[in-house]
């Protein structure tokens, strides 16, 4: 028998035995990975926010969570092409603690910086990128019972539930007897100390993830192995878990820090006001039948309600009086 884990920590330990003795993209598939796009976009929307923040030089270009790099190799083949001011003015910075990813993204992103933290890259002018990275951190979870709550430990593969203050709860959820509120600290500490940078430089941090628009009760967790759900408290290390991110909640975060956030708005509009299906019939010219189907099918399956377009939500993370970003004017 093991002592009772707080879920957090058990998650904490699961998820760090997983990417250090895995290749998660064996089990899922990320927007980058989908299509080129993905990463062109979002470099060009770098480029342009770079331009609004006042073109500060030097500037860092960071990712938190860069994957294969993929997405950063990809953004920059763009701005190199469509924005070669930016191109020499950044330095790129990548926050991942993996040494198993670390090498896929040198082979990449050759001449970038690696960070464990937030903590260690320079506290300077910035664009941060994180793509399916808040997804991955650790939650607490709450359930309602009675006039009090409980909170959810882990024990030998089952659920145990513990007394809890209710002061750690997060408010405003309007959880019913037995419904379950979520808390994702290191998310939320994550958005302070990017508002605090931003509050400080020029910056802008752009956040994508699935989770809701609006904070509300509900059961998130879930754990992914060889592309199928399978039990969250199957053992450590054995599949990747993750919850669903509060988008609502990390936009107050960066609000108490002093930032400004604009969105969160759905992926599917986002990507529309960025021009994906335009740059996405560009490269289908001159491809082969199959190669411009492929681009069109990964397009729709990132802008599709019915796919990644509605559950994946952006939110950017900005300096105070940073004007309507790309992708925000009508968020």
């Amino acid at each position: 028998m093991h002592p009772p884990e707080r879920l957090d920590r058990f998650m904490a330990r699961a998820n760090a035995i997983y990417y250090a003795t895995h290749d998660p993209f064996a089990d899922f598939t990320t927007s980058p990975e989908i299509s080129q796009v993905f990463g062109e976009v979002l470099g060009i929307w770098a480029a342009v926010a770079w331009q609004m923040l006042g073109s500060p030089k030097p500037v860092l270009l960071a990712e938190a969570g860069p994957g294969r790099g993929t997405l950063m190799a990809d953004a920059l083949r763009a701005i190199g092409r469509a924005a070669p001011d930016f191109a020499t003015a950044l330095d790129v910075h990548l926050i991942e603690t993996s040494p198993r990813l670390r090498t896929a993204q040198a082979a990449r992103v050759p001449g970038a910086v690696w960070h464990d933290t937030l903590d260690s890259v320079p506290d300077a002018p910035m664009i941060l990128l994180a793509n399916e990275f808040l997804d991955a951190l650790p939650i607490r979870q709450f359930v309602r019972r009675g006039d009090g709550w409980t909170e959810r430990f882990v024990a030998d593969g089952t659920w145990l539930e513990q007394p809890a203050d209710g002061a750690d709860v997060p408010p405003g959820r309007n959880a019913a007897e037995g419904q379950i509120v979520e808390l994702n600290e290191p998310a939320r500490a994550f958005v302070t100390g990017l508002a605090q940078r931003v509050r400080r430089h020029p910056g802008v941090a752009l956040l994508v993830d699935y989770g809701p628009a609006r904070s509300a009760p509900g059961d998130s967790l879930q754990a992914l192995a060889r592309r199928k759900p399978v039990d969250p408290l199957s053992p450590p290390g054995s599949a990747d878990l993750t919850a669903h991110v509060d988008f609502a909640e990390l936009a107050a975060a960066a609000h108490s820090a002093g930032a400004a956030a604009q969105g969160p708005v759905t992926q599917g509009a986002f990507l529309s006001a960025l021009g994906v299906f335009q740059r996405t019939e560009a490269l289908a010219r001159g491809r082969s039948e199959t190669q411009a189907a492929a681009l069109r099918e990964g397009t729709r399956r990132l802008t599709a309600a019915a796919a990644m377009g509605d559950l994946f939500k952006v939110l950017a993370v900005t300096s105070p009086g940073c004007g309507a970003l790309p992708g925000f004017a009508a968020g």
